[in-house]
């Protein structure tokens, strides 16, 4: 009988945490630690084609806000393993009010997730022709304008998030062609273009 998947883990990031994740090689380690699990510095370096010495300094700047933890290696040895400690970060912009370098990181933090969300939508429009009719007819590109107050804008999200939380905690057994699917949200206040 297959076992039921936990429930996602998930950390209210603070101010230090924040500051931690305000670079490019941190935030690109913790989400290879998220979607792929237990790693070594060398085999995240060769994954993210960069130098043992720079992950496993960056790996210790993240264990020690308490966003990446050691793993026990299987089996002992010398390698040391890291994982992520939560599998999703919370924050809101508003929780970093009075703390400059920590807005500026969250702002940073989330101009650097819509940059790799873009960049994953690219990935996908340049294989997509390679990939079965099903997943092609499943994906989505859209977006829509609507007229909300900031309560109604909030009443959405929820909303939204409810659902997707109902499919990622989900006790049933993935189906045979399962994947991992990244599902991107956003909703703001449109801001027009200054003139």
């Amino acid at each position: 009988m297959e076992s039921a998947r936990a429930k996602p883990s998930v950390v209210n990031v603070n101010a230090a945490q924040i500051r931690a994740l305000a670079h490019p090689l941190r935030a690109r380690l913790l989400g290879a630690l998220r979607v792929s699990g237990p790693a070594t510095a060398t085999d995240l370096a060769a994954e993210l084609d960069t130098n043992t010495g720079a992950t496993s300094y960056h790996l210790r700047q993240l264990a020690e806000v308490g966003l990446v933890v050691e793993e026990p290696a299987e089996g002992g040895g010398r390698r040391r393993f890291w994982r992520a400690a939560h599998d999703v970060s919370s924050w809101q912009t508003t929780d970093f009010e009075d703390d400059p370098e920590a807005r500026a990181a969250s702002d940073w933090v989330q101009g650097n997730h819509l940059r790799l969300m873009a960049e994953f939508a690219q990935r996908w429009i340049a294989v997509q022709h390679e990939r079965p009719r099903e997943w092609r007819e499943a994906v989505d590109f859209s977006d829509a304008l609507l007229t909300l107050s900031p309560a109604q804008l909030r009443a959405l999200h929820d909303e939204l998030w409810a659902v997707l939380k109902r499919y990622r905690d989900s006790d049933a057994p993935a189906e045979p062609d399962a994947e991992q699917v990244i599902l991107f949200i956003a909703g703001f206040p449109y801001v027009a273009t200054a003139r």
